[in-house]
C-alpha cells in the first residue's frame, strides 16, 4: 500500500516538471476559483498558490499538489477535488510567513487533512 502525500502531484494530473502553470484557471469540484498566482515544484512540498479574485475579495490560498485532480493544458485549467467552501475556509497564503517559518506548510496540511511529511 502506498501512502499517498498531499505534497506531490499525482501521477494522473498530467504534470510535467518545468511547465508554466501561472495563469491557468482553477476549477472546484463545483466551479471556477481564480486563476494560479505562483506554483512551486519543489520535492515534497509542490503547491499552487491561487489568487481568488473578486469571489473572496482578492485572498491567495494555498493549495498543495495533491489536491489537483488533472491539468488540462490545452483549456489552460487546473481542476482540484476541493470544494469551493472548502478552498474559500483555507488558511490564507502569506508570503512573509511562507519564506521565513520552516513549518508554515503544515497549517495546510492540517487543514486538507493530510500530514506533512
Amino acid at each position: 500500500m502506498s501512502e499517498f502525500d498531499i505534497w506531490v502531484y499525482r501521477a494522473s494530473t498530467g504534470y510535467e516538471r518545468g511547465i508554466d502553470l501561472i495563469g491557468y484557471k482553477v476549477e472546484a469540484t463545483d466551479g471556477s476559483i481564480g486563476k494560479i498566482s505562483r506554483h512551486s515544484e519543489e520535492v515534497g512540498a509542490s503547491y499552487l498558490v491561487v489568487d481568488t479574485g473578486m469571489w473572496i475579495f482578492g485572498k491567495h490560498v494555498l493549495l498543495p499538489a495533491g489536491t489537483i485532480k488533472v491539468i488540462d493544458a490545452a483549456e489552460e485549467t487546473v481542476y482540484v477535488d476541493r470544494t469551493k467552501d472548502q478552498i474559500k475556509d483555507a488558511p490564507e497564503f502569506d508570503e512573509a510567513k511562507h519564506a521565513g517559518e520552516p513549518t508554515y506548510l503544515e497549517q495546510f496540511a492540517r487543514y486538507y487533512n493530510m500530514p506533512h511529511m
